[in-house]
């Protein structure tokens, strides 16, 4: 139990903000990559998705609710990490970044908060998007 605790410490801050950007940018690639059941992996079994006055709970509602985005051919928007923080703990973290509709034009913010699970893998456990404009001047 004492190894495993210290082999986790051993982790620096930037080694596991990187973990979370990558996983981040995973998750990112099954709306892409039009593939549902990968989505749904990235997912903890107590999730929140956040959508204006809309909040979906759970890993199995906040899957199906989002099964009409991975219709089609064509993903309907994308998003990607620019920002990412991790606690010093290595247990939770941040990631924001900017939501693009299919031709490219940003029309949002995403956030989300990730948790580091047993084995190290992070899943989402929070998420909220805004138009980009609310986000910029909810920050000042």
């Amino acid at each position: 139990m004492l190894f495993a605790a210290g082999a986790a410490s051993a982790e620096t801050n930037a080694e596991l903000r990187e973990q979370v950007r990558q996983t981040e940018i995973a998750f990112a690639k099954t709306m892409a990559d039009r593939n549902p059941a990968a989505f749904a992996t990235f997912l903890a079994s107590e999730t929140i998705f956040m959508s204006g006055a809309r909040v979906t709970r759970g890993a199995a509602q906040v899957a199906e609710r989002w099964k009409a985005f991975f219709e089609g051919a064509q993903a309907p928007f994308s998003w990607a990490p620019e920002t990412v923080e991790v606690l010093d703990s290595g247990t939770l973290a941040m990631s924001s970044g900017p939501v693009r509709d299919a031709s490219g034009k940003r029309t949002g913010t995403f956030n989300s908060v990730w948790r580091r699970e047993a084995g190290g893998k992070w899943k989402i456990i929070l998420d909220n998007g805004c138009p980009a404009y609310n986000c910029e001047a909810s920050g000042k």
